[in-house]
């Protein structure tokens, strides 16, 4: 008499167990936990967003050399290290395109336009392209502004982009990633967490 009911209760945990998966394929939403990872710095070294434990947060940003969008914004995550990091929210750039599709985006070439542009933050190779796929991330420049919790665990608070214009930084109206930032500074619930990404979508591999 009771296997129908255990034969639902196993149903019941597949399905769940279905839907998480799905719902981790798709990436990170705002709210999630975001996992740590390790990944290769231009100057040789491992960085992890553990090891920087001053950190109250940071600016996630899959960026590259390569993509007209990405270049624009090159000067503005510079802005915005500068502005945030010492308030506890460095910049943290990650680097997910394909090497074989885009060459330009190669870790030698990494070093060549983070020494060129004077990076004042960390220029992470995603060479496996885990890390992209892990928060979801679809185009470069795209952006996932973490908070770390009393909890120590790091939460998705914001998405998207940087601000309203690609083109021309002198026409921006709203500055998204900046508004977020001052929202989580002042301890107040961020007012637009999430936005749509604009720029070049990232280069996967096999895709060719």
């Amino acid at each position: 008499m009771r296997r129908p009911f255990y034969l639902l209760f196993f149903l019941g945990v597949i399905a769940l167990l279905s839907s998480a998966f799905v719902a981790n394929d798709k990436g990170y939403e705002v709210g999630d936990t975001a996992a740590d990872f390790k990944l290769k710095n231009v100057n040789g070294q491992m960085v992890s967003l553990g090891s920087l434990k001053a950190a109250k947060g940071f600016i996630v940003t899959f960026t590259c050399n390569t993509c007209p969008y990405a270049k624009l914004y090159e000067d503005r995550l510079v802005q915005l290290h500068q502005k945030y990091a010492a308030k506890g929210y460095p910049v943290v750039a990650i680097n997910p395109n394909d090497v074989d599709l885009s060459p330009g985006d190669s870790f030698q070439e990494m070093q060549k336009r983070a020494k060129q542009k004077k990076f004042p933050f960390a220029y992470l190779h995603d060479e496996t392209q885990e890390i992209a796929k892990l928060y979801g991330a679809t185009r470069t420049p795209h952006v996932y502004l973490l908070t770390r919790t009393p909890g120590n665990e790091l939460k998705v608070a914001y998405i998207g982009a940087i601000d309203d214009n690609s083109g021309d930084p002198e026409k921006v109206q709203k500055k998204y990633v900046e508004a977020a930032l001052d929202n989580l500074i002042a301890g107040q619930p961020v007012s637009q967490n999430s936005t749509k990404a604009i720029g070049c979508t990232i280069k996967w591999r096999g895709n060719s």
